[in-house]
């Protein structure tokens, strides 16, 4: 997958599971303080991302997640490795 497609995919995600507003869905938007995700949605993304890629993720990988493009960032490295 290229990070263009994990990107609309997350995207996606994130507007179908967690009610965001796509439009604020840049690559630098903080999951949790511009989305106000909490760590509950954190675990509940991890999980939606697991069932996408069909691949184990490690929730260390994504302790220091901040912004949509870190998500990107470690999905790509995930499903690409």
């Amino acid at each position: 997958m290229t990070e263009e497609e994990i990107q609309k995919t997350i995207t996606d995600i994130l507007v179908t599971d967690f009610e965001c507003d796509r439009s604020k869905l840049t690559p630098d938007v903080n999951l949790f303080t511009d989305l106000d995700l909490d760590s509950i949605d954190a675990v509940d993304l991890v999980v939606r991302l697991q069932q996408e890629t069909k691949k184990k993720v490690n929730p260390g990988d994504f302790r220091q997640i901040r912004t949509l493009r870190d998500v990107v960032q470690a999905v790509s490295k995930l499903v690409n490795g």
